[in-house]
């Protein structure tokens, strides 16, 4: 059987960087098992035991080359993947075998890698976000006072920029950012803390001495990277770690799913517009198409990410007192395609944001459509100032505007809500003076500050935490 004959994750053939995928890789778990015994193995010399600097240096010398094929065979025969990987670094080590995974429980490496692969994968979504957040910072700042229709309820209401309005995508992503960051500034490793969290066994290696068990465990933390392990647990880390990551990276996915949907509605607005490549086919059946793929996208793969969310939060309610397994092969699902399936999210968001095609004329265009209508308010309170009727007035334009919508939605005709106005004597202004409020910078308010604001006082400070090389991203398909 060939592997075009077998299920393949799109996943890792269409979506996910090499990047996130290395980091969810067999490599990348295993090393990190090898890395945890000799953290283990090092703090027990350290406090004691009659472990030998030359067995962990045979430890260290085959930290990175798995014998895959011995651990695979020797797992067909005992159904235990931790222990088979203990005897096929075992095998390697002679020397080192007798004190390789002491005082451990399975947990040990399999829980503590997973609490690391949380850490790392979470570093890959805040620099990519980044990205975004560059992208869009530049493409803002160049639109500011761009003046454009903006929408409640999808009805055109009163106006806003275009840079404004991507400062809102802006804003719902630095959440997430902060979001992601307290949860990994808070994330703990598991530690030695043995089969139901007692570190009974370690108690026993280091004859009853507590302040030695808690020693190693500070020192296997450091030596991992975190400043200290979680104070107290069963066998596992709290299931409730992997509902908090998930969660996070849920918010990432509906705010980019926020910025897909309105661009593909601004699309068929035909205000702006993704990028789209000089050989893109749009339909196959129809080749002036030129569909928004790659925001449709966005929003395919968010919606699984909120979607999975769920299966942490539905694992964590069912951890039985200590341990119990079906978390096992769910977590090991779930956790890994959220990432997997952000990673692509922002792949493509990098990707989109940094080629946006703003239609000016059209914004313009749409905008002059409807500003008479925006203007009425202006022109009212013009006119009370020259003595007229607030309440008379009202009337006067209520009515001329229903008619004037009436022959723009019935009959195709242009708007003429404004020669309707300027004809009738009861408004104290002349059309002239009716023209010079339509002026679509008048309607706009502190839009242009606010961005400036917002970039200075907001993102700014994000885009330092990650000042660093500028990621492109090229779309697999």
């Amino acid at each position: 059987m060939t592997d075009r004959d077998k299920y393949i994750s799109p996943l890792s053939t269409r979506y996910a960087s090499d990047e996130m995928q290395h980091i969810f890789s067999q490599n990348f778990k295993f090393r990190t098992w090898r890395r945890l015994w000799i953290a283990l193995a090092r703090a027990e010399k350290q406090l004691g035991l009659g472990i030998t600097d030359e067995q962990i240096a045979e430890m260290e010398a085959h930290k990175d080359d798995i014998n895959y094929d011995v651990a695979e065979e020797r797992e067909k025969l005992v159904r235990h993947d931790v222990m088979s990987h203990v005897y096929a670094y075992g095998v390697q080590c002679p020397k080192a075998e007798p004190i390789i995974h002491l005082g451990a429980t399975s947990c040990y490496v399999g829980d503590n890698t997973d609490i690391i692969i949380l850490r790392e994968a979470s570093k890959v979504i805040l620099k990519k976000a980044a990205q975004v957040m560059r992208n869009l910072s530049a493409f803002a700042e160049e639109y500011k006072a761009l003046p454009c229709l903006a929408y409640t309820h999808l009805q055109p209401a009163q106006l806003t920029t275009v840079g404004k309005r991507a400062t809102l995508w802006m804003y719902e992503l630095a959440q997430d950012i902060e979001n992601l960051e307290f949860r990994l500034k808070n994330l703990r490793l598991l530690g030695s803390k043995g089969t139901t969290g007692t570190q009974a066994s370690f108690m026993e290696l280091f004859g009853g001495d507590e302040e030695k068990v808690k020693k190693a465990e500070q020192l296997i933390a450091k030596e991992m990277g975190f400043e200290s392990s979680v104070p107290v647990s069963g066998q596992t880390y709290s299931r409730k770690v992997d509902y908090f990551f998930l969660s996070a990276l849920s918010g990432f996915a509906q705010s980019a799913y926020k910025f897909a949907n309105d661009l593909r509605i601004l699309q068929s607005f035909e205000e702006m517009e993704e990028p789209f490549g000089k050989n893109q086919i749009g339909s196959s059946a129809m080749p002036y198409k030129r569909n928004p793929m790659r925001s449709e996208r966005i929003c395919s793969l968010a919606r699984y990410i909120t979607v999975d969310a769920l299966n942490p939060a539905l694992t964590s309610e069912v951890q039985w007192f200590e341990r119990t397994l079906d978390d096992s092969a769910n977590k090991r699902i779930a956790v890994a395609e959220a990432f997997l399936a952000l990673d692509a999210v922002l792949e493509i968001y990098i990707n989109v944001t940094s080629g946006l095609v703003v239609y000016e004329k059209v914004i313009e265009k749409r905008v002059m459509e409807k500003l008479p209508f925006m203007a009425t308010e202006n022109i009212m309170m013009e006119s009370v100032k020259r003595g007229g009727d607030r309440q008379q007035l009202h009337e006067i334009i209520r009515v001329y505007s229903h008619e004037a919508a009436a022959k723009v939605k019935l009959e195709g005709g242009r708007n003429d809500l404004i020669d309707r106005i300027a004809a009738d004597e009861r408004i104290p202004l002349s059309k002239e003076e009716i023209e010079n409020e339509l002026d679509p910078k008048k309607y706009t308010g502190r839009c242009a500050g606010q961005v400036d604001e917002f970039l200075s006082s907001v993102i700014a400070p994000i885009l330092a935490r990650y000042d660093g090389e500028e990621i492109t991203s090229e779309l697999k398909v």
